[in-house]
């Protein structure tokens, strides 16, 4: 059977508020009657005293048990509150005032009687009650003694008295004729207070709960209520007026709605990026299907032509469809490939290969890769500095790939007579490594797409046959996996700075 937790908060606070109500009313009871006792006992502190010395009998020193007795019955009769006892001095009962057969012990521990003899402040004190085995009672209690033999001498006006302990008069406070009809009084006064205080009780517990109930379920109406909402819209925020949940660490609900939140903001820029990645994708597969199209319907056009004329054509003609069809193979091949690294990366299991090394070794190697394709457009390719001697921590195959894409990006889009550059700088523990040219430059309306796979900005320029427009795409994503952010800096007509940033290692 589940709980709900409306009911579990019921239960929970029921025996928390019948248990705080027990304990309050056991504290009071206890303190009511530990001020009762004290009080009591204060004021019949002096009983037993005054009677042993007023009493002829007990004066005397010398008790008569059955005389002792009919006068404890007496004063029992003028005082029922009280119970009388004379003990001997180790505490055995001697001579009482109740019926004999409701006597239940023979002696009384005599250690309580000499603590209220000796500090009578220190109150309540309680003694054993002789009419149960375990019950204590609060008391008055005065030590007897034999009758005083006063010696007058006529040389000296000093006397001397003999003392000798006979007993103790032994007095209980409320005793059981107090009790029974005291406890018949206080039945009756407790049961209205029970019935006012079970009352009182239900009442408060019913607004408490009230209360409570709905200080703690109003959250999560809230919550639940964004939920139907953001369902009925189909995850898209904008279109709710969704509840601002604080950052409340100490509150549960409140970090479920925060979790819900972002939950949501979560799932609806996953939709965003799933619609827009869908798109992309219908968009890239157009213009890779008129890619592939292209040097295939050439490569099989040569290659029909090659196989109809047969020996009719020259050899020249031979060998320029030959060299159509070896180019647009070419082409095609370069197109599937990076058609499939940029799916590799896009994939994200791509394993990453850090080691220390000189990068400017590496550019070196790089700028003499492109050295001759440069001077054929009479592009001057140059390094900055020179002497490159910083030492970084990255992947070396995947940096040579950013670079040859960046630098066949820029000679492609750079006139005769300009100039590239691949400038090294040195930033605190980050080396910035920038591909600057004087080319054609990206538009400001263009410059947010051009990391887009098969984005060709409108001022484009070049050969479109010699590349499928994915080398900024792919470089984009292989500076992200090294950690670092492909940034470009343009201005039209003067030019592009591509740059991103590795990590340096002093030495």
């Amino acid at each position: 059977m589940k709980i709900s937790l409306y009911q579990r908060l019921a239960i929970t606070l029921s025996f928390a508020f019948i248990l705080m109500a027990y304990l309050l009313y056991w504290w009071s009871s206890e303190l009511s009657q530990h001020s009762q006792h004290q009080a009591e006992q204060k004021l019949h502190l002096q009983l037993a005293e005054h009677l042993a010395h007023d009493n002829p009998l007990l004066q005397d020193g010398v008790y008569d048990k059955k005389a002792l007795a009919n006068l404890f019955h007496t004063l029992m009769l003028l005082g029922p509150s009280f119970e009388f006892y004379f003990l001997d001095p180790s505490g055995k009962i001697l001579s009482y005032s109740a019926d004999a057969s409701k006597i239940k012990r023979q002696d009384v521990n005599i250690r309580p009687l000499l603590d209220l003899i000796e500090n009578p402040q220190k109150l309540p004190l309680y003694g054993d009650d002789p009419r149960s085995t375990d019950k204590q009672k609060i008391f008055s209690v005065a030590p007897v003694y034999t009758n005083e033999h006063n010696t007058s001498e006529t040389n000296t006006n000093e006397s001397t008295q003999d003392k000798t302990l006979q007993g103790y008069l032994y007095v209980i406070i409320g005793g059981e004729i107090y009790d029974s009809v005291f406890q018949v009084t206080k039945s009756d006064q407790q049961l209205q207070q029970n019935i006012m205080l079970i009352c009182g009780g239900l009442l408060l517990l019913l607004l408490l709960l009230l209360a409570l109930f709905r200080y703690f379920t109003s959250p999560i109406r809230l919550l639940l209520a964004d939920m139907q909402a953001i369902q009925q819209h189909k995850f898209d925020p904008a279109k709710v007026n969704l509840h601002k949940w604080p950052k409340n660490d100490s509150n549960e609900v409140n970090l479920l709605g925060c979790a819900f939140t972002a939950m949501v903001e979560q799932i609806n820029a996953q939709l965003l990026q799933l619609n827009a990645n869908e798109r992309m994708r219908k968009e890239l597969l157009a213009h890779l299907s008129h890619d592939l199209r292209t040097p295939l319907a050439a490569m099989q056009g040569y290659i029909e032509t090659l196989a109809i004329k047969g020996d009719s054509i020259s050899q020249q003609e031979r060998e320029q469809y030959i060299a159509t069809v070896l180019r647009n193979g070419k082409q095609l091949k370069m197109l599937i490939d990076q058609i499939f690294e940029l799916a590799h990366l896009e994939d994200g299991q791509v394993s990453v290969n850090l080691e220390t090394f000189p990068i400017g070794e590496l550019l070196y190697d790089i700028v003499a890769k492109f050295s001759l394709k440069a001077s054929e457009k009479n592009i001057r390719l140059t390094l900055n500095p020179q002497q490159c001697r910083y030492m970084v921590y990255s992947d070396i195959a995947k940096l040579e790939r950013i670079l040859t894409n960046l630098l066949e990006n820029a000679i492609r889009h750079t006139p005769q007579q300009g100039e590239i550059t691949l400038e090294v700088i040195q930033d605190k523990d980050k080396v910035k490594v920038s591909v600057i040219d004087t080319g054609t430059g990206i538009s400001n309306e263009d410059i947010a797409y051009i990391f887009d796979p098969r984005y060709r900005a409108s001022n484009a320029t070049g050969d479109k046959k010699q590349h499928a427009g994915l080398g900024l795409a792919i470089s984009k994503r292989l500076s992200m996996i090294l950690n670092s952010e492909l940034s470009v800096e343009s201005k039209l007509g003067k030019g592009c700075r591509f740059s991103f940033c590795l990590q340096s290692v002093m030495t």
